[in-house]
């Protein structure tokens, strides 16, 4: 059974090829599993059948646990939706260089996808050895796309970078890497990397926690950035991620909170610098996304209930955050906008 990604429904079940058929690129494993990247969570399966997703108080994830971050998409009950349902793709990012930080799962994992699926080249970062199999399911998934769609808008093998963006270094390494392979250019960045841990004091919080946590959420912006201004051309785009924590506080969240607050004051100031130069900064804050940060991050109970406080009573999908991702990088889309965030958060209204 070969992948199916039917030009009108991209998002039906993806059968993953192992990496070994194809020419070595990255370190990544082979493996013979399939990835559901279209997997609705218990409490939205019947509301799915009836066309509309679910928004009841009741709705729960199976009670789990990951002790180690980054936490893993595919040890994950019920897999992500990485792809929304029926999604339509219209060459937005036709002959587009893309690289996305930490694009081996989760939100970043959708934005690679409906990159591709709109015609981008792309290359993805992710941490080596913990996230070998999700970042392999990743890869395989954009080729598959290139294999059913690259005849239509001649984008380049997708690429999946093993990086530390902590240190500038390796920041600009992946660029280079990137743009090497890309005819030296870099048309769209999306700085997405991010790790979080649930402390509930301040007391709680060592230099060391604060080193770690900032070097992932901010440092890396600020210096895969820097490269990458060197590759990216007038029209440019950069997309960065940051968190409705940063809009409404979390008290258990302190030093993640703080760093997703950095990321919107970065955004807007670098919009402001960038602006002369044609190209373009804005940036995504979700609110409660169902991703490998969750199991990861938060004890059992607090997983069981994720999402429901929002006015839509469940968490998002990746698949329903990463269009916005598309709207900011496609100059037809968002060629008037610079310094902004969109906030798909499940209705909550936040002073954006």
């Amino acid at each position: 059974m070969r992948a199916l990604l039917a030009r009108a429904q991209p998002s039906l079940l993806l059968r993953l090829r192992p990496t070994s058929s194809h020419p070595a690129r990255t370190a990544l494993p082979a493996t013979r599993s399939l990835a559901c990247l279209s997997t609705p969570p218990p409490a939205a399966a019947a509301s799915r059948r009836s066309g509309t997703r679910a928004m009841a108080s009741s709705q729960q994830f199976p009670p789990q646990k990951q002790d180690s971050q980054p936490g893993k998409e595919h040890a994950m009950d019920p897999r992500p939706e990485s792809l929304i349902k029926h999604y339509k793709p219209a060459n937005k990012l036709q002959g587009k260089v893309a690289l996305v930080t930490g694009g081996d799962s989760g939100i970043g994992r959708a934005v690679c996808l409906c990159y591709a699926l709109e015609g981008a080249s792309v290359a993805f970062t992710y941490v080596k050895g913990h996230e070998d199999k999700d970042a392999e399911e990743t890869l395989n998934a954009l080729r598959d796309i290139k294999k059913s769609h690259g005849h239509n808008n001649n984008a380049g093998d997708p690429i999946a970078i093993p990086a530390d963006l902590g240190y500038e270094e390796n920041c600009r390494k992946v660029v280079e890497q990137v743009a090497k392979a890309h005819g030296g250019r870099i048309d769209i960045l999306v700085n997405n990397a991010a790790e979080q841990y649930v402390r509930p004091s301040l007391a709680d919080i060592g230099e060391q926690d604060l080193d770690r946590v900032f070097r992932t959420n901010i440092f890396s912006y600020f210096l895969t950035t820097k490269h990458a201004l060197n590759q990216m051309p007038r029209g440019g785009s950069i997309i960065n991620t940051s968190s409705i924590n940063a809009y409404k506080g979390n008290a258990t969240l302190l030093d993640y909170t703080a760093t997703k607050g950095a990321i919107v004051a970065f955004t807007r100031a670098l919009a402001l610098q960038l602006a002369e130069k044609g190209i373009r900064v804005n940036g995504v804050a979700p609110g409660p996304i169902w991703t490998p940060l969750i199991p990861s991050s938060f004890p059992e109970e607090k997983v069981k209930q994720f999402g429901s406080e929002v006015p839509m009573k469940r968490a998002g999908q990746p698949g329903e955050v990463a269009p916005s991702y598309v709207f900011l990088a496609s100059e037809q889309d968002s060629s008037y906008m610079s310094g902004q965030f969109l906030h798909v958060n499940g209705g909550a209204i936040v002073n954006g």
